[in-house]
C-alpha cells in the first residue's frame, strides 16, 4: 500500500531511539498513524504541522511509515503568543482522540486548516469556538440555533438546551433559564466576541465536547484542551490595568 495526500500533524511520541510514532490527519484517508523515521527530536513536528505526506505500509491495516515533507508549520507564526499556541495544541489534541483511524472525513480536515489560518488574525479565539461547533456538527451532534425549540421563532435566542443542543429564546426559558447554557451572540451574528462571550462559548462547546465526543466512551477531554480553557478564563476575566 502506498499513498499520498495533504496532512496536518496532531501527535507526535518517540519510538525507539531515533524514531516517531506520528498520527496525521490527512485530508481524504482521515486520522492516521505511522512510523517517521530518524527523527531525533519531537521539535521538528509540532503539532499543527502542515505536510505533504507519503505513507506506506505492506498492508492497509499495518501501522506503516511516513515520508513527510513540511509544507508550513503555524506554531512558528505564534511563539510569543501562549494562549493561541494553547488553542492549537488543544486542537489538535481534541481530533487525535475523538476522531475514529482511517476515517476520511475531508470537512474536518478543510475545517481545521480554515482554523489554523486564523491564528494569527485577532478574531482567533471566536474561530476556536466555532471549529469546534463545527466539528460537533460534521460528527453528527450539531447545535441547532436556527430557532427556539419551544416557540419556533429566531427573535432572542439567548441559550441552548445541554440535553438536545437546541435554542431556547430568551422569554420560553422561564424557570428553566438556570438549566440552560447561555448562547453567546456571536455565534448567531448577533454580538461581537468579545473576551468574555468567547469564555462562554467555550463552556458551551466544551459541554457537548464532553459529553458526546469523550464521556460516553468513558474517556475525559484532552488534558491540552483543559489548559487552553483555564488559561483563556482567566485571561477573560482579568480586569483590565488602570489608566495612568
Amino acid at each position: 500500500m502506498d499513498w499520498r495526500d495533504d496532512g496536518i500533524v496532531l501527535t507526535v511520541r518517540p519510538h525507539g531511539e531515533a524514531a516517531l510514532i506520528t498520527g496525521v490527519l490527512t485530508r481524504e484517508h482521515g486520522r492516521h498513524l505511522g512510523v517517521v523515521h530518524g527523527q531525533r527530536r519531537r521539535a521538528q513536528l509540532p503539532p499543527g504541522t502542515l505536510v505533504s505526506a507519503q505513507w506506506r505500509g505492506r498492508l492497509a491495516d499495518h501501522l506503516g511509515t511516513w515520508t513527510l515533507e513540511v509544507d508550513r508549520t503555524p506554531a512558528a507564526a505564534i511563539m510569543d503568543e501562549p494562549l493561541r499556541l494553547l488553542a492549537l495544541v488543544s486542537a489538535c489534541a481534541v481530533l487525535d482522540a475523538a476522531l475514529a483511524e482511517r476515517q476520511p472525513l475531508p470537512a474536518v480536515y478543510d475545517g481545521t486548516l480554515a482554523f489554523l489560518d486564523t491564528l494569527t488574525t485577532p478574531h482567533w479565539d471566536a474561530a476556536y469556538v466555532q471549529w469546534e461547533v463545527g466539528l460537533l456538527g460534521v460528527l453528527g451532534f450539531g447545535l441547532d440555533v436556527s430557532r427556539c425549540a419551544v416557540t419556533g421563532s429566531n427573535d432572542h435566542l439567548a441559550f441552548i438546551s445541554p440535553k438536545t443542543g437546541r435554542a431556547v429564546s430568551l422569554s420560553a426559558a422561564g424557570p428553566y433559564r438556570d438549566r440552560l447554557l447561555p448562547l453567546p451572540g456571536f455565534l448567531i451574528g448577533r454580538e461581537p466576541a468579545v473576551p468574555a462571550a468567547v469564555a462562554q462559548g467555550l463552556e458551551l462547546t466544551g459541554h457537548f465536547v464532553d459529553r458526546h465526543l469523550f464521556a460516553q466512551a468513558g474517556r475525559p477531554q484532552p488534558e491540552a484542551r483543559t489548559r487552553f480553557v483555564e488559561a483563556y478564563r482567566r485571561s477573560a476575566l482579568r480586569p483590565a490595568a488602570p489608566l495612568r
